[in-house]
């Protein structure tokens, strides 16, 4: 049987087609797809992130409890609010998962984590707990997520909350700060400004309702997953995994080995000698679309494509891939599509932010 989310019978009276992810049951599109993804860079949109995990650490060594748990450093949090991107890592320095944490208080802190990985990350964080006196996880099922995203997001969301904008409208990227009773957090998943707000689960529909009664557009996870590989994003399970080192999949700038604390992973990150790295694709010319696990034809070795799609921003087709260490941004690499080579060239990410074509 799989999850519902607070808005699940929103989207069904809505028209949305349903598909699984990760075991719940998720708006993909509501129509066009691609409009849905225009509506995120040229105005506004809002997706249904509920099945996202939220999850509260109380306790007076909370800070130490996550310096150890999380390969980012939480010591760069001090104020109330900011959040930090991180790695959950395992022993072998895989990734169990990526999240974000925020800084509430000194003993409050809160997670964000992926929604098929939720179950497993709360257990396995249950377990290191236990050697940190006083520290408790509280999941929230209570809670759901909206997120809504574009150049124009903030101010509708101002609009459908006018209550919200004295709170939210000094508010740092990456900062977070409460309006009532929403949690409302400048971050996304979409290369775009814009909110992540977090709020009681039955206030859900209604507040979905006014944002959309101020003309922002609903959107699935098909858009949602062009407009974060446009944004250069790693999806869980596609770009890594508990398999690939964080150093091998574009996130070594999310791991602090330079601090002498230790962290679950750090032993192995240390020992490793990276043999690939992530890079972008753009695909030269027509030839088709460049999709996960097509093989990647580089002057060194091999590589395969983890994310691909085509751009609607661009009009071409983008990937991510793993690829041979030391492959340079704009060489020119083959790619396996069917049963021919078609021509690309190696990109830096992010392909696109804030509207902005970069590549």
């Amino acid at each position: 049987m799989h999850r519902q989310t607070p808005l699940y019978a929103l989207h069904r009276e809505s028209g949305a087609r349903i598909v699984d992810f990760g075991g719940w049951d998720m708006p993909v599109n509501y129509g066009s797809q691609i409009d849905e993804h225009h509506a995120v860079r040229r105005d506004a949109g809002m997706f249904d992130v509920s099945h996202m995990r939220v999850v509260d650490v109380h306790g007076t060594a909370a800070r130490d409890f996550l310096r150890y748990a999380l390969a980012n450093n939480v010591d760069k949090l001090r104020e109330p609010g900011r959040a930090l991107y991180a790695c959950l890592l395992n022993e072998q320095g895989g990734v169990r998962d990526d999240l974000i944490v925020y800084y509430l208080a000194e003993s409050d802190f809160r997670l964000v984590v992926n929604a098929a990985t939720a179950d497993a990350d709360i257990a396995w964080l249950d377990g290191l707990a236990g050697a940190f006196e006083g520290v408790a996880l509280t999941p929230r099922p209570d809670l759901a997520m909206i997120a809504v995203q574009g150049p124009n997001a903030r101010a509708k969301v101002w609009h459908a909350f006018p209550q919200s904008e004295a709170a939210s409208a000094a508010l740092k990227p990456f900062s977070a700060v409460y309006s009532d009773d929403l949690f409302i957090a400048r971050t996304g998943y979409t290369g775009e400004d814009g909110f992540e707000i977090t709020l009681p689960a039955e206030r859900a529909v209604d507040a979905w309702k006014a944002l959309a009664a101020v003309g922002i557009a609903r959107c699935g996870l098909g858009a949602r997953d062009t407009l974060r590989l446009e944004a250069g994003m790693n999806l869980y399970g596609q770009d890594m995994d508990a398999t690939v080192s964080p150093l091998e999949a574009g996130l070594a700038w999310t791991v602090d080995l330079a601090s002498p604390r230790d962290f679950v992973g750090k032993a192995a990150l240390l020992a490793q000698q990276p043999a690939r790295m992530q890079v972008g694709l753009v695909l030269e010319g027509s030839g088709g679309v460049l999709r996960a696990h097509q093989a990647v034809h580089t002057a060194t070795g091999e590589g395969e494509i983890t994310s691909g799609t085509f751009s609607p921003t661009l009009s071409r087709s983008i990937a991510l891939a793993r690829v041979p260490a030391g492959t340079a941004i704009g060489e020119a690499v083959e790619v396996a599509i069917r049963d021919k080579r078609v021509a690309a060239r190696v990109a830096k990410p992010p392909f696109v932010r804030n509207g902005k074509v970069l590549v």
